[in-house]
């Protein structure tokens, strides 16, 4: 079969994506995603070739057996409208230019913006599933999903090492991921005799896979930085205060940490201080505690 996979961010979510990969691995796969993101797709063998968005408009595309858009965005509908196939699955402009999916996709849309029961139930179904990313599209497309992994893509050697990583902030768009005692936990790690390095901004996202690479732990909320740790075999200790713990895979190497006030704020994009302390600090230490020695990290 002749595959194409449009899915163009956020960059975690591309990442997570890459798990699809593993069913069409004896299968020519093609794959659209943001200028941004694709220095993360280049490379890894089971893509066919990777078209940045802002090549789409002069590419001829030929035809494709399968089309699997998983972006609700009109800009990404009309991508998909350019390019001829058998069969679709995901989201597409429909004949009252709104948003819709195909039937088969359901599983996934019914819970996103474009939900045809509307962002309110669509928010409170979400809420409620319990189901990963990975298993809901997996069981879309008609598989079962047995943890398959992501692919990430070789990375360059940098100078960041130590037992812990902590990546402190999550981005504007979600303000209230940002754990408000970041720094506290940091020196009480330190004085446990840690070595806990801040991830600093880095020139290119492969710099950034690389530094987590080079901890034993990282420490965030749910992020880009989870998501390489994830895809790495990183130990992670993370923290849930408005988007979905269970949609996240833990791969036997996830500690989650779920505000008790999660249905309150869940996904919201405002910012509720008393969101960013609803995690305690005590809590914090305890799971680490708790990770290091069901890892048996340092024995």
């Amino acid at each position: 079969m002749k595959i194409l996979i449009i899915k163009l961010g956020a960059s975690g979510d591309v990442i997570r994506t890459t798990t699809l990969l593993h069913l069409f691995s004896g299968d020519k796969v093609d794959w659209i995603t943001s200028d941004l993101n694709s220095i993360l797709l280049h490379g890894i063998p089971n893509i066919n070739r990777v078209y940045k968005e802002s090549e789409v408009e002069q590419t001829e595309f030929s035809g494709y057996d399968l089309v699997i858009n998983l972006e609700d965005s009109i800009d990404a509908a009309k991508i998909f409208m350019k390019v001829p196939h058998r069969q679709l699955f995901g989201a597409y402009l429909g004949n009252d230019s709104k948003m819709t999916y195909t039937e088969d996709s359901s599983g996934w849309f019914d819970l996103s913006l474009i939900s045809r029961h509307g962002l309110q139930k669509a928010n409170q179904l979400k809420y409620e599933n319990q189901k990963s990313y990975q298993e809901l599209i997996f069981r879309c497309l008609g598989y079962e999903f047995k943890g398959e992994t992501y692919f990430l893509p070789e990375s360059p050697a940098t100078n960041l090492y130590g037992d812990v990583a902590i990546a402190p902030s999550a981005g504007k768009v979600w303000p209230m991921k940002n754990w408000a005692y970041f720094n506290e936990l940091t020196l009480m790690l330190r004085s446990k005799g840690y070595t806990v390095n801040h991830l600093p901004t880095r020139t290119t996202m492969l710099e950034h896979l690389s530094d987590i690479r080079n901890h034993s732990v990282l420490i965030s909320g749910d992020s880009l930085p989870m998501h390489f740790a994830l895809g790495s075999g990183i130990n992670c200790l993370t923290f849930f205060i408005c988007t979905s713990a269970a949609e996240i895979y833990h791969y036997g190497v996830m500690t989650k940490l779920i505000s008790p006030d999660l249905e309150k704020y869940f996904y919201r994009r405002d910012f509720q201080s008393e969101a960013t302390t609803s995690i305690k600090l005590s809590q914090a230490l305890d799971a680490f505690d708790y990770l290091i020695k069901k890892r048996a990290i340092y024995a």
